[in-house]
């Protein structure tokens, strides 16, 4: 069996993690032994008592001080995660956007050979809802900008649905990475892309929220711009040289 943990990062997502991490322990997926781990950067509306509450031998809760940031989260449940040898580690939202009952899908391409799979809404297949035109054009737009900065061929690297193989994190030189907020998903993505690792996007529906606050903010929308500015230049620099 190989031994699989679910990485669920949280900031007051009392109304939704439970519901979450119990359909995550519903699922059998053939060969895979499936854990949770929530990470909670000390959530005021009691999300880590609740969490608390479901602790077993299959669920784990990391408590951090204070709100760190999505992308200081995973990197604490990446460690967490190599440090006890799991052999695949998933991404996955607190707050029931992305569906547990299509992990499969993502385990499936692992099996297959994949290194990192990314849960993509924007292949054929994916898709979006409860989201306003305006705002799946955005989305879309940003990809779109990512791609011709970055010269990969990802149509959803903001994507935080995504699941990788050990040896994948392995090799991201996770300890360089100082990126936060959705930046830190095109970030890896590109650093997986760079190193030539096997990316596999598969088609996944995207919910949007129906209890507590989303999380995007302008600032999160422009740190994503500026670093995928600045890593853009960067590379077509390095080609000229």
């Amino acid at each position: 069996m190989t031994e699989t943990l679910v990485v669920i990062p949280t900031y007051n997502e009392a109304a939704s993690i439970g519901d979450v991490v119990a359909r995550v322990l519903r699922l059998e997926i053939v060969g895979h032994a499936i854990e949770v781990l929530v990470i909670d950067d000390g959530s005021p509306d009691g999300t880590g008592a609740i969490v608390k509450t479901l602790t077993g031998s299959r669920v784990h809760l990391l408590q951090r001080s204070k709100k760190g940031g999505l992308g200081q989260a995973y990197l604490a449940g990446f460690a967490w995660a190599l440090d006890r040898r799991y052999e695949v580690i998933v991404e996955m939202d607190g707050d029931g956007s992305h569906l547990p009952e299509q992990l499969d899908r993502l385990l499936a391409a692992i099996t297959d050979g994949a290194d990192l799979v990314i849960g993509s809404r924007w292949v054929p297949g994916g898709k979006v809802d409860n989201w306003s035109f305006l705002r799946q054009s955005l989305s879309r737009a940003g990809n779109s900008y990512a791609r011709f900065c970055l010269g990969f061929s990802l149509r959803d690297s903001t994507a935080g649905y995504r699941a990788f193989k050990r040896t994948a994190l392995e090799t991201l030189d996770l300890a360089t990475v100082d990126s936060s907020g959705y930046c830190f998903q095109i970030d890896l993505a590109w650093r997986a892309w760079q190193r030539k690792l096997r990316v596999a996007q598969v088609p996944i529906t995207f919910v949007e929220r129906t209890s507590g606050v989303s999380k995007m903010s302008k600032g999160i929308v422009l740190e994503a711009i500026w670093q995928i500015t600045k890593w853009g230049l960067g590379r077509t620099t390095a080609q000229r040289r």
